[in-house]
């Protein structure tokens, strides 16, 4: 479907841009514009909100949804855990070094140093800058005199969309 204004850049129907909530109104994921317009034309989802964008076909003109809700429910784990990437790491640490707040050049860097048995996992890995992980290099915090901002700890799913992407503000009502 072709987007309605020439002189706008064309909105790309692939990038996620539209919240998927469950029917009980809690954050599913963020799917894309094309899956969510195909949830809605199917019936599988109503439209909550929509946003400024509209895509025209020869027989329909349809605003862009930015909040669809699933019209059923879908059963989840509770406790559903995000994956730990390293993506997912500099989310949860808003792409900012943990030791001095820069935002270049950024590493992961292990709190305690895995040679010193230190684990892989959400508890242990913060985001760094390269200077400031060589700086700590093979040594804790502490030892290389260094502190940490925040506390590392695993992030829940609605943690991450705000730092992920840039939300409307139609989002921030569901998250």
């Amino acid at each position: 479907m072709p987007i309605g204004n020439p002189a706008r850049a064309a909105l790309n129907l692939d990038q996620p841009r539209v919240l998927v909530l469950n029917g009980s109104y809690e954050p599913l994921q963020v799917c894309s514009i094309k899956r969510g317009v195909t949830l809605v034309l199917y019936g599988v989802a109503e439209v909550l909100e929509q946003s400024e964008e509209v895509l025209h076909s020869p027989s329909t003109t349809l605003a862009v949804p930015s909040v669809i809700r699933l019209r059923r429910y879908i059963r989840r784990p509770r406790a559903q855990p995000v994956p730990f990437t390293r993506r997912n790491l500099l989310r949860r640490d808003g792409y900012t070094c943990q030791y001095c707040g820069s935002q270049k050049d950024l590493t992961i860097d292990h709190v305690l140093p895995r040679s010193r048995g230190g684990e892989h996992s959400w508890t242990n890995v913060v985001a760094a800058c390269r200077p400031c992980n060589q700086r700590k290099g093979d040594r804790t915090p502490q030892e290389a005199g260094l502190s940490l901002r925040n506390s590392p700890k695993a992030p829940s799913f609605g943690s991450l969309i705000p730092l992920g992407i840039s939300e409307p503000n139609s989002w921030i009502k569901y998250i």
